[in-house]
């Protein structure tokens, strides 16, 4: 079982400890919400915590493998997109997930890709509200 097969049976059966053996310490985690990546794995764990709460009737729709450059060198490693879709707060969302796979396959960078518009605002009030209530955030903290 590859690790995008673990990933997306960690997420359907909401399986955060299976979760947290896929990713790699120094994961980082690009958002549509948010303009920096969450980093290193306790943010990124804690992340997860609350989009498994946050997405409703959330499921993967499609796969695709390939490769995908990593860094400034131009070097390429395994990468996977995985296409979903999920309603937060009464709107509905399509989206994929870009993951980047290090040389141990772990996943080493995540990207999350949504819309349309409406909906990635319903997401980043939900998600920032979940983190704010998780102490992941401070209350004041901006997108």
């Amino acid at each position: 079982m590859t690790t995008v097969d673990r990933f997306r049976g960690a997420v359907d059966s909401s399986d955060l400890t299976a979760l947290n053996d896929l990713f790699t310490e120094d994961i980082r985690l690009y958002s549509p919400v948010k303009f920096t990546p969450f980093e290193g794995k306790p943010m990124v764990m804690g992340l997860f915590g609350v989009l498994l709460r946050t997405f409703e009737d959330f499921h993967y729709v499609g796969h695709l493998d390939g490769v995908a450059e990593t860094s400034a060198d131009g070097t390429e490693a395994p990468a996977a997109v995985l296409l979903f879709r999920a309603t937060v707060n009464g709107k509905q969302i399509h989206g994929i997930d870009l993951l980047h796979l290090d040389g141990d396959g772990r996943i080493k960078e995540f990207t999350v890709m949504v819309r349309p518009q409406s909906a990635v605002q319903a997401l980043g009030e939900a998600v920032m509200a979940g983190l704010v209530a998780d102490g992941l955030v401070p209350a004041t903290a901006g997108h």
